[in-house]
């Protein structure tokens, strides 16, 4: 028996679940950029476990580069988007999902979203990508210290911890600005320069 045959045009912006059919989601071009960036902060992600820490805890942070990146080009929404789904997908990936490690890197994240929703609106004269990413860092150790104390470890001793983490946070933070700032300035060179431009 011959089914009916399905229109090959979809209205725009619509989602379709007939039998015999998939699901179809409309996706935008931010949505694409948001992918690809969150796959590239994934990816440095891996790469960064891999590195040896001389302290638990004590990460350079690379993924925050692709945040500051997102969030100069594409603004705090997108980052925000890029940096959530780079924790969830980076727990899922190894393994710690609702563990934890996972909360520590919420907490952390979140902070570090809700300081960068703020710097954003600093005068642009005197503070850059450098700047919110030592501010992002040291609310990031904030965060993960106060999941920390309140939850996992409830003692004052922890006090002791706070000078190598802010000294981390902000050798950290200061690089991985300085890398954002960079990447951020040849971003914009070449988009001034224009596709024609030579040399």
């Amino acid at each position: 028996m011959l089914k009916p045959a399905l229109s090959t045009i979809d209205p725009p912006l619509t989602t379709r679940h007939s039998p015999g059919t998939s699901i179809q989601l409309a996706s935008t071009a931010e949505d694409h950029h948001i992918a690809r960036m969150a796959a590239v902060a994934l990816g440095l992600t891996v790469l960064e476990s891999a590195i040896p820490s001389p302290l638990p805890g004590v990460k350079p942070g690379l993924a925050n580069i692709v945040t500051l990146i997102v969030l100069a080009r594409y603004g705090w929404r997108a980052a925000a988007w890029v940096t959530l789904l780079r924790v969830v997908a980076g727990s899922l990936l190894f393994g710690n999902f609702l563990a934890p490690g996972f909360f520590l890197s919420l907490s952390g994240a979140l902070l570090s979203l809700a300081v960068l929703a703020a710097a954003q609106y600093l005068p642009s004269r005197w503070f850059g990508p450098v700047s919110h990413s030592i501010y992002a860092a040291f609310a990031h150790i904030a965060g993960q210290m106060a999941v920390v104390y309140v939850w996992l470890i409830p003692h004052a001793g922890i006090a002791w911890l706070i000078p190598v983490f802010a000294a981390a946070a902000l050798v950290f933070g200061a690089v991985n600005g300085i890398i954002a700032a960079r990447f951020i300035r040849d971003a914009a060179g070449r988009s001034h320069a224009g596709p024609g431009s030579q040399g």
